[in-house]
């Protein structure tokens, strides 16, 4: 694991950002900003880790899930409220502020696809 800018990476997290910022301004739908939302903010997450980080594939894909997993676990314990900040606006948008089952579900078919996409992108090499 070394430390090495890719253009690659960092390109496809301002692309995924910049989706997510549109999806959270102008959609207020039940299905694409909740579940396409969560799924693609595991692959930004990933995307911008490995702009930085060269590593393998696997553990960068598993260290973003089990981080998204303690941010969903930390929702369902009300952390937010619990340390006084449930009237941040940014407190709420980066912890969130409530457990569903539905969003693990989302990160894991995020990771999924994201480590189906490396899988082909190593196939092609």
């Amino acid at each position: 694991m070394k430390l090495r800018f890719s253009w690659l990476y960092f390109t496809l997290t301002m692309l995924i950002f910049t989706t997510e910022v549109l999806i959270a301004v102008f959609l207020h739908d039940a299905f694409i900003r909740p579940y396409v939302g969560d799924f693609l903010v595991v692959i930004l997450i990933y995307c911008f880790v490995r702009s930085f980080l060269q590593a393998p594939v696997v553990p960068v894909a598993l260290s973003v899930l089990a981080f998204s997993y303690v941010v969903e676990t930390l929702q369902y314990f009300k952390v937010v409220e619990l340390l006084g900040l449930k009237h941040s606006r940014i407190a709420n948008i980066v912890i969130g502020n409530y457990f569903a089952w539905s969003d693990i579900i989302a990160y894991t078919l995020g990771i999924g696809c994201t480590l189906l996409m490396e899988k082909v992108k190593l196939s092609k090499r």
